[in-house]
């Protein structure tokens, strides 16, 4: 069915597939609120609720100052991601996140989205 209605959250996510140097615990935390994700997707997709989580690559912000070696990530990631990635431009994961909360990915759920230049997919 294409029907319109329901209901979307985005959960910001960091990549919880991975253990990163100095990311210590909040690595552990991320890939709990993926799982997180996948249940509560299991649960409400019945009220025709979709849950996803955004895996966005490294964003300058308030938050990630509190992030100890936030730089390394900040100086490797453009020369990882085949798309190329810029630290202060979050545009595209805000884009993403508008589409995931837009009926245009209606049948998208307990998904983890990566938007990071395809840092992820380089080992």
């Amino acid at each position: 069915s294409t029907a319109v209605g329901g209901a979307s959250v985005v959960a910001l996510d960091f990549d919880g597939t991975r253990a990163y140097p100095m990311y210590d615990w909040m690595g552990v935390m991320k890939a709990a609120l993926e799982s997180l994700g996948r249940y509560l997707a299991r649960e409400v997709g019945p009220d025709r609720i979709r849950v996803n989580m955004l895996a966005a690559g490294p964003v300058r912000t308030i938050a990630a100052k509190s992030i100890p070696g936030f730089s390394v990530f900040e100086d490797t990631w453009a020369d990882r991601a085949p798309l190329g990635w810029d630290v202060n431009d979050s545009s595209a994961v805000a884009d993403s996140a508008v589409a995931l909360l837009s009926p245009l990915l209606r049948a998208t759920t307990g998904s983890v989205i990566h938007v990071d230049g395809g840092a992820h997919a380089m080992g």
